[in-house]
């Protein structure tokens, strides 16, 4: 395992958004000594089958799992989630946007205790600075995060066995985590750290599936929070 790489990886259907992707990420600042590679994925067959393609062949200790259309405008991103994964071995997942807790429906969005923020841009050019929770603290444990940007410094494989499409991979992985006893965590952000060019998206027909796939993988969690993983 190589501690002084940061692997970002991609799984890309749209090139143009990949490739401002690309440019954000190149301009970041990189600490001395380390690298950065940047690995797109083409024609994954879900979001679980490609970040496991790239996660069990690349040694980068440090790997950053993030949509395509999400644009990291934090030039220190780097320096930040180092500092939190250094100062805290217990840490395994950091994202951008989360909840404290998990609603009955499994659907984040819905829960009152959420935490974070990122620039939404849509295809009006708006751009609205998304603020889903006050953060309390400078780190702030949350069950789940979205998947927009996932950074973690441990591996563990995401459930391809289940989450085979696109919906639900990101909260399973959460809990996955949590599972092997890490902490998720979302940072505080002073300044908005990433923007989601994300347009106007509609749930597909599968959004409901994999929803329900997920209740019943961890029901016993959701119903009796604590019942694994660091608390």
């Amino acid at each position: 395992m190589d501690n002084r790489k940061i692997a970002f990886i991609i799984c890309v259907n749209n090139n143009r958004l990949y490739s401002e992707a690309e440019i954000y990420i190149r301009n970041l600042n990189i600490p001395e000594g380390f690298k950065i590679e940047i690995i797109p994925i083409f024609n994954a067959e879900s979001m679980t089958s490609g970040y496991n393609s790239v996660m069990k062949r690349n040694n980068a200790k440090y790997k950053v799992y993030l949509h395509q259309d999400l644009f990291i405008i934090n030039k220190n991103f780097i320096f930040d989630i180092l500092k939190i994964f250094d100062e805290n071995k217990a840490i395994g997942l950091i994202g951008l946007a989360g909840a404290e807790d998990i609603p009955s429906n499994g659907m984040w969005g819905y829960s009152e205790n959420k935490v974070g923020r990122v620039y939404h841009i849509y295809d009006n050019f708006r751009i609205e600075n998304s603020l889903f929770g006050k953060a309390k603290m400078n780190i702030n444990k949350v069950e789940v995060v979205d998947g927009l940007l996932m950074a973690t410094q441990y591996d563990i494989e995401w459930r391809q066995d289940i989450f085979d499409g696109w919906h639900f991979y990101d909260l399973s992985q959460c809990l996955e985590f949590k599972k092997n006893g890490y902490f998720v965590v979302v940072p505080k952000q002073e300044e908005t750290w990433a923007m989601h060019k994300c347009g106007v998206k509609f749930l597909d027909e599968n959004y409901e599936k994999y929803r329900l796939i997920f209740l019943s993988e961890y029901k016993s969690y959701i119903l009796d929070r604590g019942k694994y993983g660091q608390q």
